[in-house]
């Protein structure tokens, strides 16, 4: 199938084409603007275009012919959102629209509807939803960024729903660890933080109370390995939401002892108050698992970390 990859050459993005064209797909990818690190995967075309360029989303989408597409060009901070409420909207929500109505044209065209898989995010549950969260639980965002995410959610939907689409959502939470070249360069994160404190790239590792909040990680080649499946199971006019999560619950506390375990480095850490969040944060993945045959083989920590120190020693930076 040819593929579209939005945001493609970002963490997850790139490890997802990766595994596409490890199965067979014909990858392009789309990128906002040019990019030299990391990158673009090995065989992959890449075109430059921006989610809130309407006309010139459409042309590239309806030239391209694409069968598929993956959605995960998106802005992804959750605090950032808070200070950025209306570029998280303009972002995730208008440049999906612009998208759907790309992929429309391209259905009219073709007679024949593209399947969508979308990058969604386990935040657009409540926060008081029951741990371990199912796909049935309350969707109520707390912040911006998971509101942008779930509105997106929804006008896939409603475009599904007129037959000319046929879509998955996929919702995770923390995604880790790297694959080849790809790795979180975000340090915002607490791995990827971790692990720069370990390197001696940060000063120290900011903890917001005692590190016993707990954190699902899943590696990101059993995420890109989701899309791929999902790919598969699009239905049109159908919209299915999935959560991908590996069940690996872990506290700060334990990601910052196993980082230190693996690289033998001690990580300096400073506390802050504790946040008014979650105490535990895990998605019930059942349905994917069921539904899709989905299983997660490389989400044990350990691994994860061991992965992403590998990578980050390769930067040399």
């Amino acid at each position: 199938m040819r593929v579209l990859v939005t945001g493609g050459l970002g963490y997850v993005g790139s490890v997802v084409a990766v595994r596409l064209m490890e199965t067979g797909h014909d990858v392009t990818v789309l990128t906002r603007g040019s990019r030299t690190t990391p990158m673009p995967p090995d065989g992959a075309e890449v075109i430059e275009g921006e989610l809130l360029d309407r006309e010139r989303l459409a042309k590239l989408v309806v030239a391209g012919e694409f069968g598929g597409v993956c959605h995960l060009a998106a802005l992804a901070r959750i605090r950032e959102s808070y200070a950025d409420p209306l570029g998280y909207f303009d972002v995730n929500l208008v440049g999906t629209i612009n998208l759907l109505r790309a992929l429309a044209e391209l259905a009219e065209r073709t007679s024949v509807p593209t399947r969508l898989v979308f990058a969604s995010a386990g935040a657009v549950y409540s926060p008081a939803a029951p741990q371990p969260t199912s796909e049935d639980a309350l969707a109520a965002p707390a912040s911006p960024y998971g509101a942008s995410k779930l509105a997106a959610e929804q006008a896939i939907g409603y475009q599904a729903a007129t037959g000319a689409l046929g879509a998955v959502s996929l919702r995770c939470w923390g995604i880790a660890g790297a694959v080849g070249r790809y790795g979180d360069e975000d340090r915002s994160r607490l791995l990827p933080k971790a692990l720069a404190v370990a390197a001696g790239r940060e000063t120290f590792l900011e903890v917001n109370g005692d590190g016993a909040a707990v954190r699902e990680l899943t590696h990101v080649a059993d995420v890109a390995e989701a899309y791929r499946l999902a790919l598969a199971a699009v239905r049109p006019g159908v919209h299915q939401v999935f959560n991908v999560g590996s069940g690996v619950a872990v506290a700060i506390s334990e990601v910052v002892a196993t980082v230190e375990e693996v690289t033998g480095r001690a990580v300096r850490i400073e506390r802050r108050p504790a946040r008014p969040e979650p105490q535990a944060l895990v998605l019930d993945s059942r349905r994917i698992r069921r539904d899709l045959a989905w299983r997660p083989q490389r989400s044990a920590l350990r691994g994860m970390v061991q992965d992403g120190w590998m990578w980050l020693r390769a930067q040399g930076q």
